[in-house]
């Protein structure tokens, strides 16, 4: 079964990598959801819901927010509030762009540059759920910046670091597949072939931000998914 139908179904499964009265950081697997949706897959939020009630054994309703999101394919840092009080805290520092995330990318096909600011604009297609992007603005599109730099090359592929400044849907795997660089595994943006167990070797690796209660600064790192080729980039 591909991982892309598969969902946690295990809270002992869950990896959390950070953890206060305030907040909670998940490193997530390939083809977990974090909200509900549709297909009616228990979603990850459910999960660590789960998690805190067993753990600190509270009865009842379980508060938790979800304050972003991160594709089904992809893996890496999703943080959650436990509190009320830190969730608004939080959609503000992220409306207002003060969290910075960096993305790891392993694409097959050389970037035109070692470095460089991808601007593009993009429109979603609701139907196939797949955003395209173009090189100047068209109706119903949005712009999208994001900055990428390769660090490591490898015997078959290169490993991308990516900044977003902006926070579009599929933005990453859009705007890499519009320079000839798609994900590998991501059939949805012209990979070739898929990733075995469903996923895109896209992963959210780090995040940095200012903690909305303790106010102090906070980095995590999400350790990589257990792979050769993403063994060979650590």
């Amino acid at each position: 079964m591909s991982n892309q139908k598969k969902t946690i179904s295990d809270k002992d499964n869950l990896k959390v990598i950070y953890e206060d009265n305030h907040i909670i950081v998940v490193n997530k697997r390939a083809g977990d959801i974090v909200q509900g949706d549709r297909t009616g897959d228990k979603p990850l939020s459910n999960v660590v819901k789960e998690y805190i009630a067993e753990k600190y054994n509270k009865p009842g309703n379980v508060y938790l927010g979800v304050v972003h999101r991160l594709d089904r394919p992809t893996t890496g840092i999703v943080l959650f509030a436990k509190t009320s009080k830190a969730l608004p805290r939080l959609n503000k520092l992220f409306a207002e762009k003060k969290a910075n995330k960096t993305y790891w990318a392993l694409v097959k096909n050389q970037p035109p540059k070692t470095e460089d600011t991808l601007v593009n604009w993009l429109k979603k297609n609701p139907k196939n759920n797949k955003s395209t992007a173009y090189k100047k603005e068209i109706e119903n599109s949005k712009k999208a910046i994001l900055s990428y730099k390769i660090i490591k090359a490898l015997d078959n592929f290169y490993l991308l670091s990516i900044d977003l400044e902006t926070g579009r849907h599929h933005q990453i795997r859009a705007q890499l597949s519009n320079i000839g660089c798609p994900i590998k595994g991501d059939l949805k943006y012209g990979f070739d072939r898929s990733n075995k167990d469903g996923s895109i070797s896209l992963h959210a690796r780090t995040l940095e931000f200012i903690h909305p209660v303790k106010k102090e600064s906070i980095f995590i790192e999400a350790p990589l998914p257990k792979d050769p080729l993403w063994d060979a980039c650590s």
